[in-house]
């Protein structure tokens, strides 16, 4: 299965300029294609409280990195799925697993040329 680097997840307690509401995780996110880096920043509106030290933890509280992925289905095939899959929005379907004592998100994109309805094409890293 093929994968390319989408980026950085970073979670925050700050406001970011230029935010976007998920309302299936309840967190507000950057568009990581606009950032040199790749960083992608996460607030969350009611950030669950689990075990620390727990893949649910970490979800929450850790760093991320994010997979483009062709197959979301085929990419979580033995994966310990610890949040969704889902549609964050129209551009693409997401998932989290935990994998290497890390934090992982697939996305399969619908729309590379989008974010949030935001014209900014994907290009590779």
């Amino acid at each position: 299965m093929a994968m390319q680097f989408d980026h950085i997840g970073i979670p925050t307690d700050r406001s970011q300029p230029t935010e976007f509401w998920v309302p299936e995780s309840e967190c507000w996110v950057t568009n990581p294609r606009t950032d040199p880096q790749r960083i992608e920043y996460l607030r969350f509106k009611n950030k669950p409280q689990p075990e620390p030290g727990s893949a649910e933890w970490k979800l929450w509280n850790m760093p991320h990195v994010a997979y483009r992925v062709d197959d979301l289905q085929e990419a979580i095939q033995g994966e310990e799925v610890i949040y969704g899959p889902f549609q964050p929005a129209e551009f693409a379907t997401i998932v989290f697993i935990h994998k290497h004592g890390t934090v992982i998100e697939y996305l399969q994109y619908h729309d590379t040329d989008t974010w949030f309805g935001q014209e900014t094409p994907w290009t590779p890293a």
